[in-house]
């Protein structure tokens, strides 16, 4: 039987539209970054230092061109002005989150789609992660560590963890 080659090539094109038709494609990836407020003062509802102030900066430069499409806060002035300065980078708003029911805010995060930055607290953002479906890895140091950046990678049911740095850097 002799084929010509019209009749090859359109074979070729329905097979490939058929092959592509039966795999689907992966699940979309969620990207969630997870922060702990940047340095404070004391008292009541503390803002930032001045170290704090140039952490946030150095978060929005880490984080700008990262794709980001929502912001979450608890709503204390420590974590809100944290997001701040990526936020305005971005003219995003800070949306407010309640850091004492966890399990429902991830799930409000799981079922949704984008690029989140968390901003909570060292008593929150490691649970949070957990939560998630990732690794919290060791506790944070209340008194010092202020530049751990959790990225979590959800693509289903998948979750991958990365730990990074930014800012001023955290000895132990």
């Amino acid at each position: 039987m002799r084929v010509s080659r019209r009749a090859f090539a359109g074979l070729t094109v329905a097979a490939l539209v058929s092959a592509a038709c039966m795999s689907s494609p992966p699940p979309p990836e969620t990207v969630i970054y997870l922060v702990r407020h940047a340095e404070k003062q004391t008292g009541d509802d503390p803002s930032l230092t001045e170290e704090g102030r140039a952490r946030a900066e150095d978060l929005a430069l880490t984080l700008q061109q990262a794709g980001i499409t929502h912001i979450y806060s608890t709503d204390t002035a420590r974590t809100r002005q944290t997001a701040a300065p990526l936020a305005a980078a971005l003219g995003l708003p800070v949306e407010i989150y309640d850091a004492s029911d966890l399990p429902a805010f991830a799930r409000q995060l799981t079922a949704q789609r984008g690029t989140f930055l968390v901003v909570g607290h060292s008593n929150t953002t490691p649970p949070l992660v957990e939560e998630l479906g990732g690794d919290p890895g060791t506790e944070i140091n209340e008194s010092s560590e202020f530049d751990r950046l959790y990225v979590l990678h959800i693509r289903g049911d998948a979750v991958r963890t990365e730990l990074r740095r930014y800012g001023a850097r955290y000895r132990p």
